[in-house]
């Protein structure tokens, strides 16, 4: 797939793989992380469901450089959610009786010297594409803020507790040992919503703008100095004024 300035495609090789990996190391490692570690003493972003999922490549036409790259889990039914990284984190017995296709989008990452606006675009573009071909009905996965502190985010917080909160039906369960219950810590808060549009991360936005809605609470990632949110998008629910994000049209 090409569309303006890139090419889209799925990877194809171990090299593939790894320059991935090392994108993802880039943009998610600290330099002193002690994790898996190239020749060239470059980190890299890896685990073990690298070897189940699919990694969709986003390069620049002109020069062959990987300026973004995510992978996706698809899983025919909501019996196989428990194969998914984000059940690591949170408990998603809820929707185990999901009956349509889901998928599974992680390690979302672009590199931080390229800044256009498109590149994401173009990875709702690709994704789209992907939902469309095989009939996919809840796309879901972890949204993160950059470190620790939940302080930082309170606003954010705040719109996601007053606005975005997952069904009751599908709504995640705690399991992961260090958590931000934001939704009962922030009850009491009204947020600023120009502050919290600002702290949101870009794909988490994009997930909102189309009816996307979140976990009761965060999880603290201190391997990955993160706080992350459960997040999922019925994919019939999006408004059809709405679809064009998804299919990564301007505006």
């Amino acid at each position: 797939m090409r569309q303006g300035h890139y090419t889209i495609r799925f990877s194809e090789t171990a090299p593939d793989i790894r320059a991935a990996q090392r994108l993802r190391g880039l943009c998610f490692l600290p330099r002193d992380h002690g994790s898996d570690r190239t020749d060239h003493g470059e980190a890299l972003d890896s685990d073990a469901h690298d070897e189940i999922c699919r990694h969709v490549l986003i390069e620049d036409k002109q020069s062959g450089t990987l300026v973004c790259c995510f992978r996706i889990l698809p899983l025919s039914c909501g019996s196989e959610i428990a194969r998914s990284y984000s059940a690591q984190y949170y408990n998603l017995s809820s929707l185990a009786g999901y009956d349509g296709k889901l998928i599974e989008m992680g390690r979302f990452c672009i590199h931080p010297e390229w800044h256009d606006p498109d590149i994401l675009r173009v990875a709702w573009a690709a994704l789209a594409d992907y939902v469309e071909t095989e009939g996919v009905e809840l796309l879901f996965g972890c949204s993160s803020f950059i470190g620790t502190d939940p302080g930082a985010y309170a606003d954010a917080f705040a719109m996601l507790r007053e606005r975005h909160l997952a069904p009751k039906r599908w709504l995640p369960r705690v399991k992961a040992p260090q958590v931000f219950r934001f939704a009962r810590a922030l009850r009491l808060r009204r947020a600023d919503s120009r502050k919290a549009l600002a702290a949101m991360p870009p794909l988490l936005r994009s997930y909102l703008a189309m009816g996307g809605w979140v976990s009761d609470h965060a999880v603290v990632d201190q391997q990955l100095n993160t706080l992350h949110v459960f997040t999922g998008l019925e994919i019939s629910a999006i408004p059809p004024a709405r679809k064009r994000l998804l299919r990564g049209s301007p505006g």
